[in-house]
């Protein structure tokens, strides 16, 4: 259920996008999707709390999930938070959850099986 996530905006003439809600651990070893946090996808960056190195870093690592340019991403709420509202603009729904819920998968199927293989394009240092 990977639209329980996010919030659809619609806003009148313009583009649909989403506002995605995050809870961000910052000062981790590298960047990825952890699972769930309540209503919110949990995610780690390796970037510190630190001048907004770890906002700037999960801007970066959302964009890069969902396969968007990183001026289609905004922190709206919790910029000083580690729960964040993330708003995607002009991006269809259906995509958005379709990689969300692939990322979901590999991250439940990592800490079960040992297997620390990266995937290409998802971790950073």
């Amino acid at each position: 259920m990977a639209d329980d996530f996010f919030d659809v905006e619609s806003p009148e003439g313009g583009p649909v996008g989403i506002v995605l809600r995050v809870r961000v651990q910052p000062g981790a070893g590298r960047s990825s999707v952890t699972g769930r946090h309540g209503d919110a996808l949990a995610l780690k960056v390796a970037a510190p709390p630190i001048g907004g190195r770890a906002n700037s870093q999960c801007v970066e690592f959302v964009a890069d999930l969902l396969g968007v340019r990183k001026s289609q991403v905004e922190i709206v709420s919790g910029e000083k938070s580690r729960l964040k509202r993330v708003r995607v603009a002009d991006i269809d729904p259906g995509r958005a959850r379709d990689a969300i819920a692939q990322e979901l998968r590999s991250a439940t199927v990592r800490p079960g099986s040992h297997d620390h293989t990266e995937r290409p394009g998802r971790s950073r240092p």
